[in-house]
């Protein structure tokens, strides 16, 4: 078969090259970026994954930016971003776009995949209604959609594109068959084949949404536990040696990534359109969205100690990451804490050693040495190194540890000020 992937980045990159490299269809792979189409053709990989950077040395196929690589596929696999709007409300134009492309090709027989992270419906309800009224063509009698949704973790050195199981659902039994034995054919996990469509799509957007919920959750004991004066990280420690029915998540100055902050909104406005409000979620999404205020927050009070404004003082912010390690920016609470320190007027240093380009200082030796005092936005392995012998020794006042991940007595037995989140 031929198999068009359409959107080369955290999702598509990774799958395009597993199919090449397990299967003998023949693969081509589409998107809009010229610069990202360039880097893939060099060898380069443009995202954060050790394995696809691995499989992208030793796998060949057609890419392009130019859509008519697409034509005469079997399968179209969609994976492009779905992003929220300025007020939150999903924005499904990429999705839209791609069908609107596919369909200038599709023909009976063919199927399309949906991977992007939708809401229940949007395969029944705006990707199939697109192909039927541009072709002419009847879901699951001319052409089949299948929704497998992306399970990615980027820069997990162990689950990757091969050894993460999958749910897929299509708009008919054969169809549902047909297409999990293709994904078997190169993913060595279980393919959970789903009952439909809607009960497909599902699975991705609670699996995000039970996470930001038991964020939220945290996030709102840190508040409340700081002015009780109880440390939350020993709290969490205790509780997690329960050996049943408790699981831990841990609190920050924020919520990033391309997931969770995102899918719980394409579940809140679609039950919206069906007559349901769905408080909870939206109190969850409200309580993370707080976190890099109440963290600056936790600063200005830290500088009112010493007498000192932000306004004016040299602050280093580490890290722009939204999570350790990995060089992606997506919905980062770290740009959320630098506008926020900009605005306010501070003298702001920032450093993150995966954005050379957007950091205003060249190392952390330089920033420690140039702040007066420092946030931790970012858990990178550079930054956890950070001992309170070394702060005292670059005369660092103030330690806000937004990511909770540095020695806490350490520093405080140092003579140094510091706050986590919720310690």
């Amino acid at each position: 078969m031929k198999v068009s992937v359409i959107g080369l980045g955290y999702v598509g990159l990774p799958l395009a090259c597993a199919i090449a490299l397990k299967t003998n269809h023949t693969v081509v792979g589409y998107d809009k970026n010229k610069n990202k189409i360039e880097l893939i053709k060099q060898k380069k990989c443009p995202i954060d994954d050790v394995q696809c950077a691995k499989d992208l040395e030793n796998v060949n196929f057609e890419i392009s930016d130019n859509v008519n690589i697409i034509d005469n596929s079997d399968i179209y696999i969609v994976c492009v971003p779905t992003p929220v709007l300025n007020d939150y409300t999903p924005d499904l134009r990429p999705i839209r776009n791609a069908t609107e492309d596919i369909t200038k090709f599709i023909k009976k027989g063919q199927t399309v995949i949906i991977e992007s992270t939708i809401n229940p419906g949007v395969c029944e309800e705006v990707v199939v209604p697109i192909i039927e009224s541009k072709t002419g063509l009847r879901s699951a009698v001319d052409f089949d959609v299948v929704h497998c949704p992306e399970r990615i973790n980027p820069g997990d050195k162990y689950w990757n594109v091969y050894n993460i199981p999958r749910n897929l659902g299509a708009t008919s039994p054969e169809a549902t068959k047909k297409m999990a034995n293709f994904y078997r054919s190169f993913i060595n996990a279980e393919i959970n084949e789903m009952p439909n469509l809607k009960t497909a799509e599902a699975t991705k957007i609670i699996e995000n949404t039970f996470r930001d919920i038991n964020i939220a959750f945290v996030n709102e004991l840190a508040k409340s536990f700081d002015v009780l004066g109880i440390d939350l990280m020993a709290v969490i420690r205790g509780a997690s040696n329960k050996p049943f029915a408790f699981m831990p998540h841990y609190p920050s100055c924020g919520v990033g990534g391309h997931c969770i902050p995102i899918d719980p909104y394409y579940l809140i406005e679609r039950a919206k359109l069906s007559g349901f409000d769905h408080k909870f979620l939206k109190l969850a999404r409200e309580i993370n969205n707080s976190m890099p205020e109440y963290t600056i927050n936790l600063l200005s009070e830290a500088l009112n100690n010493y007498e000192k404004p932000i306004k004016k003082t040299t602050i280093g912010l580490l890290g722009l990451s939204y999570k350790g390690n990995v060089g992606d920016l997506r919905e980062s609470p770290s740009i959320k804490l630098k506008n926020i320190l900009i605005e306010k007027g501070a003298d702001l240093l920032i450093y993150d050693p995966f954005f050379p380009e957007m950091s205003n200082v060249n190392s952390l030796d330089e920033i420690l040495n140039k702040s007066y005092a420092i946030l931790i936005a970012t858990d990178h392995d550079i930054f956890k190194n950070i001992t309170g012998e070394i702060l005292k020794k670059n005369n660092i006042n103030i330690v806000i540890d937004g990511k909770n991940c540095l020695n806490k007595i350490d520093i405080l037995n140092s003579g140094i000020y510091y706050k986590g989140i919720g310690t």
